[in-house]
This record gives C-alpha cells, sequence and structure tokens, in this order.
C-alpha cells in the first residue's frame, strides 16, 4: 500500500498544493529547514572517503554554469521572465535522489554523489553572482546584492555538509541513527513539493496582468532543457564510461531548491520553470527505469 502511494506522491502532492494553495503557501518560511534536512540525511550517508573526483565532473559543471548564463542571455530580449525560468533549471544543482535513480539504471552511485557533492558546493560561490546580475534582489549595490543571496545560500548548502561532517567525527551514533532514516527525505519532499506547488499557484493568481503566454512559455522551454541535459549529460558521459552518471548528473535536479531559489531570489514566476521540470524529469525517469526493465 505505501509503496503504491509512493509511486503516485508527486502528483497527489501537487494536487494537494493546488487545492489548498492559499493555506499551505504561508507554510513556505518552512521550505528551507526542509531542504536542509534532507541535504543532512543524504551527506550522512555519504562515505567520503569514496569520493573521487573526475574530468567528467569538471566538464558537468561548466555546462551547468555557462549553459545557464548563455541561455539567460539568449531569452533575455524576449522576456526576462522566460530568460529567469529557463536560467534556473540550468543552474539547479544535482537531485539529492539522483544517487538511487543512477543505482536503479545500474550506474554508478558514487561518481553521481560526488558530482552531486560538487555540484552543491559550486553553486554557494556561483549562484550568489548570478543572481546578483539576474536576479530581483532589493539592494544598493552588487556587493550588497551577492552578500545577502550567499549568506542564505551558504547556510542552506553548507551547514548540512559541515553538520554531517561533525555529527560523522563527534557523535558517531547520532550519525549512524540518521543514516537509518534513508525513507525520510522522501517524505520531507512531498510535503515541501505541496508547499511550493500552493505558493507558486499563489503566485500565479495574484498576479495583476497575467501572462499565460509567459507562463505556457516557461514550461515549454523546461521541457526542452529537461531532455537536452539529460541528452548531453549522456552523452558526455559515454566518453568517459560514466554514461548514466553523466545524464542524471546534469538532467535529474533538485527542483525543491531551485523553485525556492527562484521564489525567492527571482521574479517568482520565473519558478514555473523549475516547477514544470518537477514533472518532465519524473517522465524522463519513468521512461528510464521502463527501458532499464525491459532490457532494451
Amino acid at each position: 500500500m505505501i509503496g503504491k502511494i509512493k509511486a503516485y506522491m508527486m502528483p497527489i502532492a501537487m494536487a494537494i498544493g493546488i487545492i489548498f494553495h492559499r493555506y499551505v503557501g504561508e507554510l513556505s518560511f518552512l521550505t528551507p529547514y526542509l531542504i536542509a534536512i534532507m541535504l543532512l540525511i543524504t551527506y550522512c550517508s555519504i562515505s567520503f572517503r569514496e569520493l573521487h573526483f573526475t574530468r567528467l565532473h569538471l566538464w558537468l559543471i561548466v555546462i551547468q554554469v555557462a549553459g545557464s548564463i548563455v541561455v539567460y542571455l539568449l531569452l533575455l530580449p524576449l522576456n526576462h521572465i522566460v530568460a529567469q525560468g529557463a536560467m534556473i533549471c540550468i543552474l539547479a544543482p544535482t537531485a539529492t535522489s539522483a544517487p538511487v535513480i543512477t543505482g536503479m539504471l545500474g550506474g554508478s552511485v558514487e561518481s553521481l554523489t560526488t558530482y552531486s557533492l560538487l555540484c552543491n558546493l559550486t553553486i554557494i560561490v556561483i549562484a550568489p553572482i548570478i543572481f546578483a546580475f539576474t536576479g530581483e534582489v532589493d539592494a544598493a549595490s552588487f556587493v550588497n546584492s551577492f552578500w545577502i543571496v550567499f549568506s542564505k545560500v551558504f547556510v542552506l548548502l553548507f551547514i548540512p555538509l559541515f553538520g554531517a561532517l561533525i555529527l560523522q567525527k563527534y557523535l558517531p551514533r547520532v550519525h549512524h541513527e540518521i543514516q537509518k532514516a534513508k525513507s525520510l527525505p522522501f517524505y520531507l519532499w512531498s510535503v515541501a513539493l505541496i508547499i511550493i506547488t500552493g505558493k507558486t499557484v499563489q503566485f500565479i493568481i495574484d498576479q495583476e496582468n497575467p501572462q499565460f503566454t509567459v507562463e505556457i512559455s516557461i514550461a515549454l522551454i523546461a521541457l526542452i532543457i529537461c531532455i537536452g541535459q539529460f541528452l548531453i549529460g549522456r552523452r558526455l558521459g559515454r566518453i568517459y564510461n560514466d554514461t548514466i552518471a553523466g545524464g542524471q548528473g546534469l538532467g535529474q535536479k533538485n527542483t525543491i531548491l531551485a523553485i525556492w531559489m527562484a521564489q525567492t531570489y527571482l521574479n517568482p514566476i520565473s519558478s514555473i520553470g523549475p516547477g514544470a521540470y518537477v514533472l518532465w524529469q519524473n517522465i524522463v525517469n519513468s521512461y528510464q527505469v521502463w527501458r532499464n526493465r525491459k532490457g532494451i
């Protein structure tokens, strides 16, 4: 029964968020805490001694950062909200659940885990710079804008890593107990998805001048970016004999974090991009798992 509910949890969570948007949107302050707890549990499950950085990881980082900037600049003349929505879909770090899917597909979990960690550390530095130029942070200068974003992103992404290292060294029993809670991140993800879906719907409803063409464009561009990132990642991974990890590393995104960043530092409507990406990447992953089970 629980297994069946898990299989349909994404549409269930999004439906709850849409129906009860006026209520769950008020809980948006919980989102960063949920993200931090999910990351802490993930990092506690990592064996840092088994992490090995490769050229593939560096190329994926370059594509992720440079690609987000290039796509933003290309779409900016058309519409800045569309440009922001597309950018965050590329800039977003790898999903915490990506190693699980990678393992199901027969890929290198260690390689994907290494890239996920590198990706999060890169975002701590790069995201504040990019958002200071492209975002809508209310600040007097670039330095001020950078610091506002950096201070929050640093706490959100680095503290869980630091906490996992401290627990591993000084409180191994607590660290071991946290490792047992492998299913907890899924439920936290579901709660976070309900909240951010509700907040996104509320943003759309509260628009004084709805721009449905813009919103549909963002969702469709997110689809193109999603498929493109999976294909590029797999193509690059094939060169380094790490096809699956390459595809999942670049294609499977931490959409909860991406939506939170979009709603916090960009135009809130741009969060439709990673919101739609949730659906697109789950379709891609379901298709990949189906092909793998069929031996295609």
